[in-house]
């Protein structure tokens, strides 16, 4: 059974998409987030705040994508984003009001 997943797509007033996550991403719902990141062009910034889990095939697809994305973490994704790497390669900021 698949993990509950939500992503919604919207436009920032500077053009860039910006694509939120709500629920959890794991191997059971990687497909969705790739495809998702796959539909956009450019330059995304991809809204974690109410994302509570992320395992190592969802890190796989950010870091598929890691030229062209920014990332918004609440605090207890964090941790998993500076071990793996990812804060190394591609812009992560701590959720506001967090």
């Amino acid at each position: 059974m698949a993990t509950p997943l939500t992503l919604v797509p919207d436009l920032r007033p500077d053009g860039v998409v910006l694509l939120t996550a709500v629920g959890e991403i794991d191997m059971s719902n990687t497909d969705v987030l790739a495809a998702a990141l796959e539909r956009t062009t450019g330059a995304v910034v991809l809204d974690l705040t109410s994302v509570g889990y992320l395992d190592s095939a969802g890190l796989s697809v950010l870091f598929a994508h890691v030229d062209r994305i920014e990332l918004i973490a609440p605090p207890l994704l964090l941790p998993v984003l500076n071990i793996s790497g990812f804060t190394d390669l591609a812009p992560v900021h701590a959720s506001p009001g967090v």
